[in-house]
């Protein structure tokens, strides 16, 4: 069926309601439109739908949201022969979250899966504990994380808490794929899906316990207690999930100065106030900046509107405040962690510190400093999560702390994803800790690259839009493994790892070697000194993301040569897009 068919369909059928049909009859002529929104079916990937809201098959709306819940439904009833514990299901602040929530609750309902329905907003987080703490067969959260406005999404997680990976993401793949009749997707009625007990809303029982699990990974508590009435804290929700937990959890710790950005603190999946809630962009503490120069700010934290990303900007001895990448922020946290826990006696011998390929190589020198193992994977946390699943399952090992350089942390073993909540509380006991030592964590920070070497990274994103887009994107990656680059600035390439195909050239010596990850459509680039290049297609958005990395004896000299290696790749990269463009 071409997509004009498909679009007749949508405006003809008796099953799509009248402002569906109402919203695709202002399409009629606007082919290019009809195109885009009908071409395809909107993909369910590895973890989920995301995309952008509106009618039509290649969009999110209630009938997309109720195909996907449709096709998990039918994965548990055959991953359960007798009968599923149920699932849970949360929801964000993006426009029609909670709606979509129930879509996905009476679609279970109505396939004989119990719905447990958080009763309000909740941060993502908190639904990977719910899951565990419940018992249940797996989850699903509606959000589009830190995605503009228009966006929504599905993201599936499994029974143990985590987002669904190799086999069963392919295997809910499949089963959302076989539904082709958009008539036999089965719906209960919301009365009756109470009650007969197949639709059942949680709410403060679960947030208790949650937010006992988040203070227990406190490191150094006598920290908070000296500093408790003097580290003045600003942080915003960025009119998400994250308001009320952070709040409550850095309250029960002790912190008494924090202050929330009135104007971004209510929910609202507008985003009146920035342009994308993404604390990775520096434009969203535009006013928290103005609050924290009121109230003389130490710190200052921005959750996305899942609340499972936090950024951070530290007041500085000169009084400015500094913005913190997820690097920053990630090997303050994990020299943190492992100096408390070792000074306390209390670091595992057998002790684990995960991180992604893309993230920066200061953590493994840190690691080994402590003696504590350092293990990498693919990009996107649930992979973080596999490994810390496969790890307790069998003894092997304990996870002390997880992080990615987008913005998302973890320690302890209480969840299965990264947690904004638990992040913010983390960051915050580590700045008392700085300032018990009469440090900001700017201080910390220069304490760490004078100790193990100065480390720089940078993150760039291209955005390509539309049908021709994801064309494009293919081509391109496609001519980087034609015609990998033969130098890093003025450093040549001697070793290539191609995450697709599985394998890992040394170009000096000719050795070819296997890697031990999931295949993904990742491509490396390293040289001699250190400095390496990743480009990948993002998951989640029309995008290829450009990761770079070097390391030198001072600070001036890393931002020297990742200077040259960007502008020389760049170069290339904008060649190779003209050419396949």
């Amino acid at each position: 069926m071409d997509y004009m068919n498909r679009y007749e369909l949508w405006t003809q059928s008796d099953y799509f309601d009248t402002d569906t049909k109402m919203e695709l009859a202002s399409l009629c002529g606007n082919n290019v439109e009809i195109k885009e929104r009908f071409h395809k079916d909107l993909e369910f990937g590895t973890s989920g739908l995301r995309g952008i809201m509106g009618a039509g098959t290649n969009r999110v709306n209630k009938y997309t949201v109720r195909k996907a819940a449709q096709g998990f439904a039918n994965y548990l009833k055959k991953l359960d022969s007798e009968k599923s514990h149920g699932i849970l299901i949360a929801y964000d602040s993006r426009k029609n979250s909670k709606e979509f929530a129930l879509e996905t609750a009476l679609v279970m309902c109505a396939s004989g899966v119990k719905a447990y329905v958080f009763e309000s907003l909740r941060p993502t987080p908190e639904l990977s504990f719910g899951i565990r703490h419940l018992g249940l067969s797996g989850g699903v959260v509606i959000t589009a994380s830190h995605n503009p406005a228009e966006y929504n999404g599905f993201k599936v997680y499994g029974a143990d808490g985590g987002q669904v990976t190799h086999p069963a993401d392919r295997q809910i793949i499949d089963e959302v794929s076989k539904i082709g009749d958009w008539h036999l997707i089965a719906r209960m009625d919301l009365e009756n899906a109470i009650k007969n007990g197949m639709l059942v809303y949680v709410g403060e029982d679960v947030d208790e316990a949650y937010y006992e699990a988040v203070l227990a990974q406190s490191v150094d508590e006598c920290a908070i207690l000296e500093q408790s009435s003097s580290l003045n804290i600003v942080y915003t929700p960025l009119h998400g999930s994250g308001n009320v937990p952070v709040c409550e959890v850095l309250s029960r710790a002790g912190f008494m100065n924090v202050y929330v950005v009135a104007e971004q603190e209510e929910p609202n999946g507008n985003f009146p106030t920035v342009e994308v809630p993404n604390p990775e962009d520096l434009r969203v503490f535009d006013l928290a900046l103005v609050l924290a120069d009121e109230v003389d700010a130490d710190i200052i934290i921005a959750t996305d509107p899942d609340a499972d990303r936090i950024g951070v900007a530290v007041c500085d001895k000169f009084n400015k405040y500094i913005f913190l990448n997820g690097n920053m922020i990630g090997v303050l946290l994990v020299e943190y962690i492992l100096s408390r826990s070792k000074r306390k006696g209390q670091l595992p011998k057998d002790g684990i510190i995960i991180s992604s390929v893309v993230s920066t190589k200061l953590t493994r020198k840190i690691s080994e400093h402590y003696g504590v193992k350092y293990e990498e994977v693919l990009t996107g946390f649930k992979y973080i999560s596999e490994k810390i699943e496969k790890m307790d399952k069998e003894k092997d090992g304990t996870f002390i702390f997880g992080f990615e350089e987008s913005f998302g942390y973890l320690a302890g073993n209480y969840i299965r994803d990264k947690d904004a909540v638990l992040g913010a509380y983390l960051v915050c006991e580590m700045a008392a800790h700085y300032k018990t030592r009469s440090m900001t964590l700017c201080d910390g920070l220069n304490e760490i690259y004078e100790k193990y070497g100065y480390y720089l990274e940078e993150t760039v994103s291209v955005t390509f839009e539309g049908i021709k887009g994801s064309a494009v994107m293919e081509r391109v990656m496609d001519s980087y493994r034609a015609e990998s680059p033969a130098h890093l600035g003025d450093n040549k390439v001697v070793e290539i790892s191609d995450f697709k195909t599985g394998l890992c050239t040394n170009l000096v010596s000719g050795r070819v070697g296997a890697i031990d990850m999931a295949k993904s459509n990742v491509l490396y680039y390293e040289c001699a000194d250190g400095s390496w290049m990743c480009i990948r297609p993002s998951g989640t958005e029309p995008k290829i993301k450009l990761y770079f990395g070097t390391n030198a004896k001072t600070m001036d000299e890393c931002k020297e040569r990742l200077e040259m290696i960007i502008v020389q790749a760049f170069a290339s990269f904008e060649s190779r897009r003209r050419r396949y463009g």
